[in-house]
């Protein structure tokens, strides 16, 4: 949301009988803000352009998702009596038998397959499992495909991702991202102080042309799009790689992680139950695959649920809820492989404050909270991101063409800052740098070079001059 400090050649102001606003406290702080939203947006929008782009097509790949594969997701005839899980699981288990059963999460619904989720299988991501989708009446396997993480995110959705998280590069493109997160904020923020601190005249888009217009446009489309700019910065540097782990270790330290069941077995039977490895098995021994589901409805564990496998012979069976549209269903049990009994709960509502605000905050960011009205939302931040970005340019472009192409904002604005705003500015700078490494480092670049440019331009003048 690049801007600049006053109006091109082509602008024709227009006379003003209103006094002139007397300059407010924060006045000096304007010059080197916009200096900063200035370079942050020239230097950092290719990336947060790619970040609106990738993240424009994830937040519509929920619903093409249900399009490309309505075969393996939904049953051939709705209705009829669903099989016990344990004959489901030996269903999916004869006609994909490699791997191991690491998951199952029964069909949620009575148009919809159950899956098997199965690890280890050779071709198959080791990070990823493959789903069998087996329709929960007849048994018969729907077919069978990649799965990625806790949202059962299948091939297209996961591909896109992926390309959203770090461009299909590993953890060296999180980069990217991190770094597109780390700044939005810094951006958005100063785009509001610039809009904010304009007379209001100067806001005016109709009856404005060339650069003006061009001004208001940007000005007025991040006015309205800030607040959820910032929103996915902050949800999204959560779980990014550097200050995600400041973010964890700051929570952890508050006593606000985000809790988890004991798997551990209880009682004289622990270590008697079934193997993780074949559901079949677990129909025959122990409780039984079918039992301990029973024992997670006793407890309230409303579809849809995940049912866990024993790691051991030592853990036990854990069944927990995986929807995260609203209302969140995210309560989980343990269940003794060996008895069918329940060895732990743990409800959702006792989650800690900040865990509960970062799963919504998550599940909000990827267009998972509210489902089709939260992905339109999404949608259309990412497409008010991409025309600000283009804006942004263009203003440059405006800006310079008179001389050089995107003449820069000219440098010393902090030079008239009074040192009661200077000293905390820059201590609170440092702090959030500090812990947002991807911010700090950039900014701390952006210090030096400006500042040796500058002395190479003071050596020219004086060079000049002499």
């Amino acid at each position: 949301m690049t801007t600049a400090p006053s109006p091109a050649r082509d602008e024709a102001p227009q006379p003003s009988t209103a006094p002139a606003p007397s300059p407010g406290r924060w006045a000096p702080l304007r010059p080197l803000v916009l200096r900063l939203h200035f370079y942050a947006g020239v230097l950092v929008a290719p990336f947060l352009l790619v970040a609106a782009v990738t993240g424009f097509l994830y937040a519509g790949a929920f619903q093409a998702e249900r399009l490309v594969y309505a075969h393996e997701l939904t049953v051939a005839k709705p209705g009829g009596t669903e099989l016990p899980i344990s004959e489901q699981v030996a269903a999916a288990r004869t006609a994909h038998p490699e791997g191991t059963v690491s998951a199952v999460r029964p069909s949620p619904g009575t148009d919809a397959t159950t899956r098997v989720l199965l690890s280890g299988v050779r071709g198959v991501d080791p990070g990823h499992a493959l789903a069998v989708f087996v329709d929960p009446c007849t048994g018969q396997v729907r077919g069978a495909l990649e799965q990625y993480g806790s949202t059962g995110a299948l091939p297209l959705r996961t591909w896109i991702d992926e390309f959203h998280r770090d461009l299909h590069l590993g953890d060296t493109g999180r980069l990217y991202s991190e770094l597109a997160a780390s700044w939005l904020w810094v951006i958005a923020g100063g785009g509001l102080v610039l809009w904010f601190s304009r007379r209001r005249a100067l806001r005016k888009v109709r009856g404005t042309g060339g650069r003006r217009r061009t001004l208001g446009l940007h000005g007025t489309v991040g006015l309205w799009a800030a607040a959820g700019f910032v929103f996915l910065s902050a949800t999204g540097l959560t779980w990014s790689t550097y200050a995600g782990a400041n973010i964890d270790e700051l929570r952890t330290s508050l006593g606000q992680a985000t809790p988890s069941v004991s798997a551990a077995a209880g009682g004289e039977h622990a270590g008697h139950g079934a193997s993780a490895a074949d559901g079949a098995g677990a129909a025959e021994h122990g409780a039984g695959i079918d039992r301990v589901l029973a024992a997670a409805r006793a407890e309230g564990l409303s579809d849809p649920v995940e049912i866990v496998p024993p790691a051991d012979a030592s853990s036990a069976y854990v069944v927990r809820q995986v929807q995260r549209s609203w209302p969140e269903k995210q309560d989980s049990v343990a269940v003794d492989p060996g008895t069918g009994e329940v060895t732990d709960v743990l409800r959702f509502a006792d989650h800690p404050i900040l865990a509960k605000l970062t799963r919504w905050g998550i599940d909000l960011h990827t267009g998972i909270l509210f489902g089709l009205v939260n992905q339109i939302a999404l949608m259309l931040l990412a497409l008010a991101l991409i025309l600000l970005i283009v804006w942004g340019y263009r203003m440059w472009w405006q800006r310079g063409r008179a001389s050089a192409f995107g003449r820069p904002v000219p440098r010393g604005a902090w030079q008239k800052v009074p040192p009661q705003l200077l000293v905390p500015a820059v201590a609170v700078i440092a702090v959030v740098g500090y812990f947002v490494p991807l911010l700090g480092i950039p900014l701390a670049g952006f210090v030096v070079v400006d500042v040796l440019l500058g002395e190479i331009a003071h050596r020219r003048t004086r060079t000049s001059a002499s």
